[in-house]
């Protein structure tokens, strides 16, 4: 590590904050870890706010260490977000947006994750602020923050397929990835991940549409048709079976509908365990506003349907994915591991106001 940075100082107070970090201090913020290592707090504050040195060379050596040190082929790739209230401006990124912490809209910053998860280890591999459009027209705005200017703005599933690339470019491999609704309805993301073959398993919004088994599709006109009418392109869905909501496949579709419910323990809490009631199909989905992408078949998918939530359904998709693997994978499960792995490193503490000390 000592290459990302140009002098000794920087090094020695990253080991003071890394070391406060992972201290049991009720805050984690600067004042209280300067104050446990006996330096001042402007010191710290300045190497998080100013100091220069190569955060991304750190962030890549890290996935590195990652990749060749703690693989494991039962390993979860987490994809999250997390919003830290702030009560100022000009802290890069904030602005009047849902904050997950609180559970409402507020002024903060938002930031999106990736994680990894394993039994034994639990990690961040990156972590990029979320900028507004808000901050896309304002250039002063831009500039007291020390917001680079090749820094765009991007929608957050955006910012995570960026993530999942610098992570499997420096060797990360997971069984599976997890998300929540903000990415599961998100078609283009879910494309995404598909064409770099990788499973995952998703929250999917109750209106999510698509099929129970794949649709007929054709590839050519019938040889008996007539020639009135609009030319048709090809390939083309059957007539007779349009998409349906999840909600209504889970409710009516005789697959599930006749299906037994399986439960699985997901995991323990102060007021006791979190099963899972489930049942699943081979799902296939809508992809988009087009029903079918030129030139390609429609790709089957699981979707599950747990009697835990009225409002979320979950999609998987993967070869290696079975219903026994939900357990381990579901974006609650994930959930509760990001939330330590947050907890024990302070992510709630947010120090410094330009755009590196966000990250």
């Amino acid at each position: 590590m000592a290459d990302c940075f140009g002098r000794i100082e920087p090094r020695e107070l990253l080991a003071v904050y890394v070391r406060g970090q992972l201290l049991e201090l009720l805050h984690k913020s600067v004042e209280p870890i300067a104050v446990q290592a006996g330096i001042a707090a402007r010191t710290l504050q300045r190497f998080i706010e100013s100091i220069k040195w190569n955060e991304e060379k750190m962030r890549d050596r890290c996935q590195e260490i990652v990749a060749t040190q703690h693989a494991d082929s039962q390993a979860i790739g987490i994809v999250d977000e997390s919003g830290v209230l702030k009560c100022g401006k000009d802290t890069a990124g904030v602005a009047r947006q849902w904050c997950g912490n609180v559970g409402k809209v507020d002024n903060c910053v938002v930031s999106v994750h990736l994680s990894y998860a394993t039994e034994s280890l639990q990690c961040f591999l990156d972590s990029t602020v979320y900028l507004p459009e808000e901050w896309a027209s304002d250039p002063e705005r831009r500039e007291k923050a020390y917001i680079p200017d090749d820094v765009e703005i991007q929608t957050k599933p955006e910012i995570a397929i960026d993530q999942i690339d610098r992570a499997l470019g420096h060797g990360i491999r997971v069984a599976g990835w997890t998300f929540d609704e903000l990415y599961g309805r998100d078609h283009k993301f879910l494309d995404a991940m598909e064409q770099r073959h990788q499973a995952y398993v998703a929250e999917v919004p109750v209106d999510f549409h698509g099929w129970v088994g794949q649709p007929q599709v054709l590839h050519q006109p019938p040889k008996k048709t007539s020639r009135s009418g609009r030319r048709k392109n090809y390939p083309r869905l059957a007539r007779g079976k349009p998409a349906c909501k999840v909600q209504n496949l889970a409710k009516y579709s005789p697959p599930l509908r006749l299906q037994p419910w399986k439960r699985f323990r997901v995991k323990d809490t102060q007021k006791g365990p979190v099963v899972w009631e489930v049942k699943w199909v081979h799902f296939c989905r809508k992809q988009g506003r087009d029903p079918l992408k030129p030139g390609t078949d429609t790709d089957l998918h699981n979707l599950g349907t747990g009697a835990i939530t009225s409002s979320l359904e979950l999609a998987w998709n993967g070869l290696e994915l079975t219903l026994s693997a939900i357990e381990g994978i579901c974006p609650q499960y994930a959930g509760h591991c990001w939330r330590s792995a947050g907890r024990s490193v302070g992510i709630r503490s947010h120090a410094g106001s330009d755009y590196a000390a966000s990250r």
